[in-house]
């Protein structure tokens, strides 16, 4: 999908095809991931829509920020020192490029991010 200048769409209920998460990355349950772009990158950034179902998987980020759109999660950081992160409709949060994390996700969550 993209989003063209002068248009709107509902990021909420944006149908996401969802797949399950490569064996490697799975933690706990079965989740289902996905995303659509929104736009091609404006300035080299990307923004999109990405929604993960319950269970537990790891990750390596990118430099992003991004707002829950609906869901709750907890997301826990290798990086010594780094406290874990509760999230849930309404929460803003960035992560760097380099990150690992384990995405605890109790509720399906849905977030709008902005990646470089």
């Amino acid at each position: 999908m993209t989003l063209q200048p002068g248009t709107v769409t509902d990021a909420a209920t944006l149908p996401i095809p969802l797949e399950p998460l490569p064996v490697e990355q799975l933690v706990a349950g079965s989740p289902r991931a996905g995303f659509i772009e929104l736009t091609a990158a404006i300035g080299g950034v990307e923004i999109g829509v990405w929604e993960h179902t319950p269970g537990t998987s790891t990750d390596v980020e990118t430099d992003e920020v991004f707002v829950v759109l609906s869901g709750t999660a907890t997301v826990s950081f290798e990086e010594p020192g780094m406290d874990a992160i509760e999230l849930r409709t309404g929460s803003v949060a960035r992560l760097a490029a380099g990150m690992r994390t384990t995405w605890t996700v109790h509720e399906t969550l849905r977030k709008v991010y902005i990646a470089g």
